[in-house]
């Protein structure tokens, strides 16, 4: 019902900012903990108290598992971690584990699909965060349950994050400041630059990309390759897109939540690129799962794979992140594929960097040279739209697949037929091209250093007004507004 890609959002967030404001800035995580519990309720019943009981035990047990704690501390953490972590692999990848038990042993486990809690992904490793950190002594154990339960259902980025830290959000709730008109019109247009992402480019990326992967073979070489293409600035446009929105509603509460995304599709590397996208994500999985296995040492000690690694086991390490991050997506085999895959990119790229770094200069390539460094960003945009095959494809089968009938269809039969990808003319086509080309600009100005918002704001009224005007114009003009408007990362 309140769901960010409907107008009762709006209206929600209207309602939230006059109680907001009228409230002292202590007492304001108290609305912030009824919004989180209304919108979760009007999104998901049931899932609401898979998530209070999740909560509820993490927090008792937190209390108990910190350094200094009461004796058997250890099993309180452990009683914690998998009332955090227990719901995410029974729920989201029981029968993902069961169907494949099934077909490789022969057994005949229920494999149907269980209850899917709203936002289960996002508020599980943010409990596990939490835990974690009150575990190694980070963090005091917070005594008051509202409290963490106000930060695990924290309504903004619950369902498609950012995550959030305890210690970060916690006391930015408890002291946001004034209403400011600076922040309400810095957060409406951070929040329109998002509804724009999502319905101006999105929406119409989602048509080419489902006609592209529904029948690959009925499609030439270029229209597939196009297809993926479209797919990724879909995915980007998406994601970002409900980022912007959230982030820009936290705006008008003075509040400052994690950056989740910054120029990716700019990156001159793997490493770079994971830097920028999901980088929330990116954080946590370093923070919580690299590090640890990388200073831990373990597979040196493995007979195989610590020959292999006996140099370090950053490699291992990263290979195991993404493997983690792979099955966080999604209960799947093509995101365990993308996730093994995207390890394997940043594996290759460390082995090769000193004959990279050789080559350039035997060619006489300065490494800061403008086309040296555009190469490389065509070059890691390749590679990671190779991955959003097995990313976007229903099946592993359908991504060989896909793969298949690239290699089969060289030719370049129907160049001037890219409307047939599902749109109803070429008007459409051009609007989408025109809506991916705002979006590169956009970010190539961001990496500049050109804060547009601030160059707005900084405009004289006439000429501010008349940005407003053009931007709803073509907001009116570009967006998909009949689509029921479904965010990707929704679903994980």
């Amino acid at each position: 019902m309140f769901s960010v890609n409907t107008p009762v959002f709006l209206l929600f967030m209207a309602v939230l900012l006059l109680v907001w404001y009228r409230l002292p800035a202590a007492k304001r995580w108290y609305a912030m903990l009824a919004a989180g519990i209304v919108f979760y309720l009007s999104l998901d019943i049931p899932g609401f108290f898979v998530l209070l009981a999740s909560a509820l035990v993490v927090w008792f047990s937190a209390r108990r598992a910190a350094p200094d704690g009461p004796p058997h501390s250890g099993a309180w953490f452990a009683v914690g971690l998998a009332a955090a972590l227990g719901p995410l692999v029974m729920l989201k990848y029981y029968a993902m584990m069961a169907g494949t038990l099934n077909d490789l042993l022969g057994l005949r486990l229920w494999s149907g699909t269980l209850l899917q809690p709203l936002g289960l992904a996002y508020y599980s490793l943010q409990l596990t965060g939490y835990l974690l950190d009150v575990r190694r002594g980070e963090l005091e154990p917070e005594s008051h349950f509202a409290r963490l339960f106000c930060y695990a259902s924290f309504f903004l980025s619950i369902t498609q994050g950012p995550f959030n830290r305890y210690h970060d959000l916690m006391p930015r709730l408890d002291s946001t400041p004034d209403f400011s008109v600076r922040s309400l019109q810095y957060g409406a247009m951070r929040c329109a630059w998002g509804y724009f992402k999502k319905y101006a480019i999105a929406e119409r990326a989602a048509t080419v990309v489902n006609a592209a992967f529904a029948n690959p073979r009925d499609m030439d070489l270029s229209q597939l390759v196009f297809g993926v293409v479209v797919f990724a600035f879909q995915l980007y446009a998406d994601f970002s897109g409900y980022t912007d929105i959230v982030l820009g509603a936290g705006e008008t509460l003075g509040l400052t939540l994690p950056e989740n995304f910054r120029q990716p599709y700019l990156s001159a590397t793997i490493g770079e690129f994971w830097d920028r996208w999901h980088i929330s994500l990116s954080s946590w999985l370093r923070e919580y799962v690299f590090e640890p296995l990388a200073w831990n040492g373990w597979f040196q000690r493995l007979p195989l794979v610590g020959r292999f690694f006996t140099k370090s086991p950053v490699n291992a390490s990263l290979l195991v992140t993404f493997l983690v991050s792979g099955f966080w997506h999604g209960a799947a085999w093509t995101y365990v594929i993308w996730g093994l895959l995207n390890g394997a990119y940043q594996v290759v790229s460390g082995l090769t960097r000193r004959w990279r770094k050789k080559t350039w200069k035997r060619l006489k390539v300065s490494s800061k040279s403008r086309v040296h460094h555009a190469f490389r960003v065509v070059f890691v945009f390749v590679f990671i739209c190779i991955g959003y095959v097995f990313f976007r494809a229903e099946t592993l089968g359908d991504a060989l697949y896909y793969f298949a009938c690239m290699g089969a269809r060289v030719e370049f039969t129907a160049f001037s037929r890219y409307w047939e990808l599902g749109l109803s003319s070429r008007l459409d086509l051009v609007l989408l091209l025109m809506g991916i080309a705002v979006l590169i600009l956009v970010d190539v100005l961001h990496e500049c250093g050109w804060h547009l918002r601030e160059k707005i704001t900084a405009s004289p009224l006439p000429v501010r007004w008349c940005i407003y005007e053009c931007a709803i114009f073509a907001f009116l003009l570009m967006g998909r507004f009949l689509s029921d408007g479904t965010f990707l990362y929704a679903r994980f």
